[in-house]
Formats: C-alpha cells, sequence, structure tokens
C-alpha cells in the first residue's frame, strides 16, 4: 500500500506542476531557465543565456558599461515575452555581484525591471552562497565539502555538510573582474587570488573531502578534460575529478603560451574562452590551499538553489533521484503501477545473502525499476540502444556517472539479453567506466525485468500476485493457477537466463 500511495503522489505532483521561470543576470551572461515545475527534481523546459559581460569594467571604473547594459535590457525584454507565452506565471529573477558593486546599478536595476515586468533581487554574496549550496542540495544526495561557484564577477564558497550551511564568504575573483584589475595579465593574478583565499582560514576545513564546482568557466574547463582523456559520458553533472587530475588542467593553462590554443578549446564559446585562464589559475590556487579529495562539477547551482528554497519540508526530504525517475516514469510508461510493482518484484531478487546490496545499489535498482519502461515506444530492434542514450543522458540528480551508466545498461538488458545484440558503441564504452560488479548488478536487474514484462505484459497488478523465492540451490517463480496460461517457452527462456546470472536452477511453480 505504501507504494501506491506514493504513487498518487506522483501522478498528482506531475498533472499539477506549474512552470515557474528564473532570471540570473550574471557579471558575464543573463539567462532565463524555465522548470516545468517546483519539484525536487526540476526539468528545464527552456533554458537560454546572452552573454552580455555586465561586469567587465565594474572594478576599474565602478560602473556597468553602456553596451553590456543595453545587451541587458534587450535579453531582460525578449525573456519577458518568452515567459509569456511559456505561461509562466511564477517568475523570479536575480542579480549577482556586477550589479550588487556598480555604482549605476541601481539605475540598471529601475531599467531591468521595466523591461522584465517583475522586481529584480539584488543578492548580497552570502544569499548567493546560500543558493548555491541549495543548487548542491537539490543536485546531490547528503552533500558534505565545500560549495564553489565562480562567476564573472565573484567566487562563493560555503562550507555545506549534508543540510547544514556553515561558514560562507564572496571574494573578487570572478573572470571578468580578474581581467579588469590585472589588465588581462594572468601573471599579475597569482597574488591577488592567493591573498584573498588566505583571508579565509576555514577554506582548509575542506581538505580530504569533497570540492563542489560551480559555474559556466569551471564546467568548460572539465568539458576540456573530457575531450582531452575521451572521455564518453557528455554529462556534466556530477563528473568527478581527483584533485591531481584537476591541477594538470590548470596547469596546462599557466604553462602553456598561447593558452587559447590549447586542444579542444575552440569547442568553447568565444565569449567564455577568454576568462578560462583566469578561471583555471582560481581553482588551481584554491585547490592548493584547500587540498580536497576529489572535485565534482554541477550544473545546479543558484538557480536550482533558488527553486530548491520554494519546497515544502516533504518535498525537499526526498530523493531527487527516485524523484525525477517516478516524475519520468509517469509521463512516459505504459504503467507507472507496474514500475513500482517491480521495485518490490525483484526486492525477492535481491533477499539471497550472495546478492547483498548496498543501500545505494538499493535505490540504484529500483530507479532501474522506475526507468524501465520508458522507451517502450522506440521500434522493438532499437530499443535497448536508445534506452542507453536516453538514460545515460537524461537530467538525473543525486546519482554519480557510475550509478548512471548503471541504469543505462540495467534497461538496454531489460531489452537486450547480451552486448553482442546491440547498443551500439557508446554502451560497449560505458561498461569500460564501471566495474564487473556492477556490470553483473546490471545485467541480473535487466533479466529480471525482462522477466516480469513476459508476465505481465508491461501492465499493473500481475507480477504482485507472483513471487520469486529460493530453496536450496533453486530459484523459485511463483504462479497462481489464474495465470498458468502464461507460462511457456519464452517465461521459461527468460526465467532460465535470469537463475543463470545468479547462480541458481530455475523452478517455476504453479499454485492453487
Amino acid at each position: 500500500m505504501t507504494r501506491w500511495k506514493e504513487l498518487s503522489g506522483a501522478n498528482e505532483r506531475t498533472a499539477e506542476m506549474e512552470p515557474i521561470g528564473v532570471v540570473d543576470i550574471g557579471s558575464n551572461s543573463v539567462r532565463l531557465v524555465v522548470y516545468e515545475g517546483a519539484v525536487r527534481a526540476p526539468t528545464p523546459v527552456f533554458n537560454e543565456k546572452i552573454l552580455c559581460g555586465l561586469g567587465r569594467s565594474v572594478a576599474s571604473t565602478g560602473s556597468l558599461g553602456v553596451e553590456a547594459v543595453d545587451r541587458a535590457l534587450a535579453a531582460l525584454s525578449r525573456f519577458r515575452i518568452i515567459a509569456k507565452i511559456l505561461s509562466v506565471k511564477n517568475l523570479k529573477v536575480i542579480a549577482t555581484a556586477a550589479v550588487r558593486d556598480a555604482q549605476n546599478g541601481r539605475d540598471f536595476i529601475e531599467q531591468g525591471e521595466r523591461a522584465i515586468g517583475t522586481r529584480i533581487e539584488v543578492l548580497s554574496g552570502d544569499v548567493e552562497a546560500r543558493l548555491a549550496a541549495q543548487g548542491i542540495m537539490m543536485g546531490f544526495v547528503d552533500p558534505d565539502g565545500v560549495v564553489g561557484d565562480l562567476g564573472g564577477g565573484s567566487l562563493e564558497l560555503i562550507d555545506l555538510a549534508q543540510e547544514r550551511l556553515k561558514e560562507a564568504a564572496t571574494l573578487p575573483l570572478g573572470g571578468l573582474r580578474l581581467i579588469d584589475t590585472t589588465g588581462n595579465k594572468i601573471e599579475r593574478a597569482t597574488d591577488v587570488i592567493d591573498a584573498a583565499i588566505a583571508s579565509l582560514p576555514w577554506v582548509r576545513n575542506g581538505a580530504g573531502r569533497t570540492f563542489y564546482a560551480v559555474g559556466g568557466t569551471w564546467r568548460s574547463l572539465a568539458k576540456l578534460q573530457m575531450d582531452r582523456v575521451d572521455y564518453p559520458l557528455r554529462v556534466m553533472q556530477g563528473y568527478k575529478l581527483t584533485t591531481r587530475e584537476a591541477l594538470d588542467l590548470c596547469e596546462q593553462f599557466r604553462k602553456a603560451k598561447k593558452p587559447l590554443d590549447i586542444p579542444g578549446i575552440a569547442g568553447v564559446a568565444k565569449a567564455r574562452r577568454e576568462v578560462l585562464p583566469f578561471g583555471a589559475l582560481v581553482l588551481e590556487r584554491l585547490l592548493r590551499q584547500m587540498e580536497p579529495r576529489q572535485i565534482v562539477f554541477s550544473v545546479f547551482g543558484i538557480r536550482e538553489g533558488l527553486i530548491y528554497g520554494l519546497l515544502p519540508p516533504i518535498e525537499k526530504a526526498r530523493d531527487p533521484l527516485i524523484s525525477f525517475c517516478e516524475d519520468y516514469a509517469a509521463l512516459r510508461s505504459r504503467s507507472v503501477a507496474h514500475a513500482f510493482e517491480l521495485c518490490d518484484w525483484t526486492d525477492q531478487l535481491f533477499a539471497d545473502p550472495a546478492q547483498e546490496e548496498t543501500a545505494d545499489e538499493r535505490r540504484l535498482r529500483h530507479a532501474a525499476c522506475l526507468l524501465s519502461d520508458v522507451g517502450w515506444r522506440a521500434h522493438p530492434d532499437y530499443r535497448g540502444e536508445q534506452s542507453v542514450n536516453t538514460i545515460a543522458h537524461a537530467g538525473l540528480g543525486g546519482v554519480d556517472h557510475p550509478g548512471r551508466i548503471f541504469l543505462a545498461l540495467s534497461v538496454f538488458h531489460r531489452h537486450e539479453t547480451s552486448e553482442e545484440e546491440g547498443g551500439g558503441q557508446l554502451s560497449d564504452r560505458l561498461r569500460s567506466l564501471v566495474s564487473k560488479r556492477v556490470q553483473r548488478r546490471a545485467r541480473i536487474v535487466g533479466a529480471a525485468i525482462r522477466t516480469a514484462h513476459m508476465l505481465s505484459i508491461g501492465m499493473a497488478g500481475v507480477i504482485d500476485q507472483t513471487s520469486l523465492s529460493y530453496e536450496n540451490g533453486t530459484l523459485v517463480l511463483t504462479i497462481p493457477a489464474a495465470y498458468a496460461a502464461l507460462d511457456g517457452e519464452r517465461l521459461r527462456r527468460r526465467f532460465e537466463t535470469l537463475a543463470a546470472l545468479v547462480g541458481k536452477r530455475p523452478e517455476i511453480r504453479i499454485t492453487g
């Protein structure tokens, strides 16, 4: 009954969602993101940024440049119409360091509010840091470490221990600001950066923990690293580097005679390229003082943090991965109720001590069950391959890259019995990124779902009347007499495959 209550909540949530928009007026870009609704795992339905460079000259002149202001106001006017077209009734507009620090920031706000048609909130540095931390809370489960959000005008840092926000600070180390204050001479920036970071002794509390990197400049650096190592999964959320790997990447910029000639940089937007060397230097100097265990890149930032702050406590407490999968199943599966039944049905399979799983492996298995039928509309010959691509690149939160790959491979094996039957080069390359244990579990979960679908035909109300159990080296599938006619060659072949994967003999029993 618990799952049916959860199911009812998922359906109500997806049915009642109203779009919510966030306009972020940053030092480098002005961006509009419209989300399906204010939920635990928000999905963007529209995302557009315009690089205006509002913070380009604030440090040296004290003011926002005329041309930058004109571009920003034009962007806000466009975004106002877009929000109306998308029926956005709740539009939040925020401004950060450039507007906050500029002498003519108040004048810009007055013009900007007329252009966008609603109030613009100018964030303090502390509030900006808090929203960045809330963005990490939106996208990760029990995050622990230091969050760094690098913009064009400033760097916000905050110590985050699960849901507890600790020390926070804002530093004048944004890429455009450093270009302005150093006359675009990167060799002058090291002492400026080191002195600013050294003023925050609590930064060393990040030693041995995770550093969560937020902001377009640092995501561009991560993209260069992906190109550098030919990383097959081009998803930024949850991408990890060791501190040594990140330092090597940053040192590339410091040692390069022409940083803009670094391989792969042509794929970075021109307006972003000029700040990359400074962003790399900030990251390098920060990592050397902080000494974290790893760097994790996040696409969740202050915009998602703002949405997180609007959620009721019960929604904040939900698992972001399971929340996304429930909503996705409600939108794309033939029967979301059947997806919930699969979670319970496969629990029986993993009750055997030989199949013992961790709490995180269990939640990943449940997520795979919820996503197992989202590719049903594809051509049967390509469901496995398309499911791999769809799930591997989905807008998932609360999962790292190995977990994301497990989900993709599990649903691939729900459609295909072996690697040789399809999946393309992507599935082969994804397997190389995960352990043999992850690959084996994906095959078992996929085979279990395959077996269940042969019984249920993807509809609810059947497999919950059947059971799986272990008896003296045998995996037993018990089917009630009312469904005895579903027993047949194809079901037996699939069940035999499943039993072999868990190292048991297969037996199907008809009862009642």
